[in-house]
């Protein structure tokens, strides 16, 4: 009996889908490619509900004859290899003759092509794998191609499709990268009939910037280095561009898109001590490297690419961008005419200024001899400059010493409620301290401020959208791509906690928000909810609660109470929150000093 057979063709094409097509942004990838290796000057790419519906090429290439264009549908049907050897010298994106007949497999394909030479077009409809239409049309010169209803027979595949939203920022982010690798190409890309990019032929600085937007062609420098071994070309963003996000990090070699955790660290490494920790800088940098010493074909969406001498490329790399940095005085230097009473290391900004003290020993001799140290802790007049007997000194006598400075080891009151009254309270600094049988109690009034204002808010944002307060003079505010995206996806939750804006992909205008929110805080604010947005990944539960407490963080940063009223009000509320010893950040709000470790630490001193 024979186990062992082939499979049928319109199956083992839904296999080959499965590593072509993971969804609408690797057809646009293929598609978009197929445009690039026909010359094209000219590309739409129409999208309709994040792919799932529509996703349509339009080019000015050299378009297909009627053979041609039967033939692409076929398995490993390609016109860029010929021979073994071609594999490694690719000059052209796509090579592997898989695409469209992956894409015809999970798909209704219909494609319209014509060439210079020929007087009509060709048309050919395709579903699921199978030819429904070939015949001749009336065409412009060159392809349009429109993929329908994708996954419609493999339902799994297209249950596990994210939003529209997420769907298409993948297709757009496919389309940035084919773009930025193309500045001499126009794009332009549609979302449900909507204009999103329409981008002319330009250099690439302009091709940046018209992604990145206007504010953006200041804020990054060129790269240039050519060797034996690799051409190194592009631009890097300035030190102050550095997010805490990853976004706007591309790689391409010989114009393709790819990834690279080796090459990043080279980059990360040649901005340290220019930028603060946990930061990114932003970078779109064109490696050429002679084609037979890569391999593209390392990984099925060719975005891992093996280089042959990655180590040389890495230090020529590190090396370029350090020598750009000093070139255009991005780097520390000496100038002895330069004012420099303000200048401070990245993340030395917001640390507090300490005046330096001067310690002056009152009892210092210089003829004393250098063998008889003097003692001045715990003595008096009358044994000074006594040697001191340290031959009799135990272990366990400097461990005494040492246990003198130590705090004492407190517990957290775990009382569910507390009498107090207002005359119990002394006031500390930030600390309250009262009395309690047999105890001091210390409470730290940020932390119990940040318990009240954070139970008091989810309490009101589970039932209706937090109060705003409106500002005087709308608050302005450039963002990137990444954070037009976390905002676009996040609307509704902003607007619950009190956010009133309007938004473009370059800018967010603040016209109103939360109460809590201190007004010379709202940038800073802004940006840690912007880095959360970014980050966080867990349910819109969560990350509802993730941002008020970045909020409520940013409010009592600016907190102090300014009498003991106040004090003795915010204690009270503390009382009635159900974790009033924690916290929202998990840190101990109150600690209580009994009678007897008090008693320790004077006898201690004594």
């Amino acid at each position: 009996m024979q186990i062992i057979k082939l499979l049928p063709e319109n199956l083992a094409n839904q296999i080959a889908a499965g590593e072509v097509v993971q969804r609408p942004a690797s057809v646009v990838k293929e598609l978009l490619e197929n445009a690039i290796d026909a010359k094209a000057g000219e590309i739409t790419l129409s999208i309709k509900d994040g792919g799932r519906t529509l996703i349509a090429v339009t080019d000015n290439g050299k378009g297909m004859n009627a053979v041609d264009a039967e033939m692409s549908f076929q398995r490993h049907a390609t016109s860029k290899l010929s021979t073994f050897n071609d594999l490694f010298n690719l000059s052209t994106m796509g090579f592997r003759g898989e695409a469209l007949a992956s894409i015809a497999a999970v798909s209704h394909v219909s494609l319209t092509t014509q060439t210079e030479e020929d007087v009509t077009g060709f048309s050919i409809r395709i579903e699921g794998g199978k030819k429904k239409l070939a015949s001749e049309t009336i065409c412009p010169k060159g392809t349009h191609i429109e993929v329908k209803n994708l996954f419609y027979n493999v339902p799994a595949r297209r249950n596990f499709l994210k939003s529209d939203t997420v769907e298409f920022h993948h297709i757009e982010d496919t389309f940035i990268h084919v773009a930025i690798a193309h500045p001499e190409v126009s794009f332009k890309l549609l979302h449900n009939e909507e204009v999103h990019y329409n981008l002319q032929s330009t250099n690439l600085k302009r091709r940046i910037t018209d992604v990145l937007g206007k504010n953006a062609e200041n804020r990054i420098f060129p790269i240039a280095c050519e060797t034996d071994i690799v051409t190194i070309e592009g631009y890097i963003g300035k030190p102050e561009t550095a997010k805490k996000t990853r976004g706007n990090q591309q790689f391409y070699v010989n114009t393709r898109f790819f990834k690279s955790s080796y090459f990043n660290h080279a980059i990360q490494t040649a901005f340290e001590g220019l930028i603060p920790d946990k930061t990114h800088p932003i970078y779109f940098i064109f490696l050429t490297v002679d084609p037979s010493r890569i391999d593209v074909n390392i990984h099925p969406t060719k975005t891992e690419i093996k280089f042959e001498e990655e180590r040389f490329i890495y230090s020529i790399l590190h090396s370029t961008i350090r020598e750009s940095l000093g070139k255009f005085n991005l780097t520390p230097s000496l100038d002895f005419e330069l004012e420099t009473a303000f200048d401070l290391p990245a993340g030395f900004e917001k640390k507090p200024v300490v005046e330096p003290t001067i310690k002056v020993d009152p009892n210092f001799n210089p003829f004393q001899p250098f063998e008889k140290p003097k003692i001045h802790q715990g003595s008096s007049s009358s044994d000074r400059g006594v040697e001191p007997k340290s031959q009799n000194v135990k272990p366990q006598d400097w461990a005494a010493f040492y246990a003198i400075n130590e705090e004492p080891e407190v517990p957290v009151l775990m009382e569910s409620a507390l009498s107090l009254n207002l005359d119990d309270l002394v006031m500390v600094g930030k600390y309250v301290i009262c009395s309690y049988p047999n105890n001091a109690l210390l409470i730290d009034t940020k932390r119990a401020a940040e318990r009240v204002l954070y139970d008091g808010i989810i309490d009101q944002f589970v039932k209706q959208p937090l109060h705003q307060q409106m500002l005087l003079f709308p608050f302005e505010k450039s963002i990137n791509l990444e954070e037009y995206r976390a905002i676009e996806e996040n609307k509704s939750i902003l607007m619950q906690l009190g956010f009133n804006f309007s938004l473009t992909s370059e800018r967010l205008v603040i016209q109103g928000v939360p109460e809590i929110i201190p007004e010379n805080s709202l940038d800073e604010c802004l940006n840690e909810i912007l880095t959360k947005l970014a980050f966080t990944t867990d349910l819109k539960e969560d990350l509802a609660h993730i941002l008020v407490l970045t909020m409520v963080k940013q409010s009592v940063a600016f907190f102090t109470l300014k009498d003991k009223t106040e004090v003795f009000y915010y204690v009270q509320k503390l009382m009635e929150c159900k974790d009033w010893t924690i916290s929202p950040s998990n840190q101990k709000i109150m600690l209580s000093l009994p009678l007897e470790k008090i008693n320790q630490l004077f006898e201690k001193h004594v």
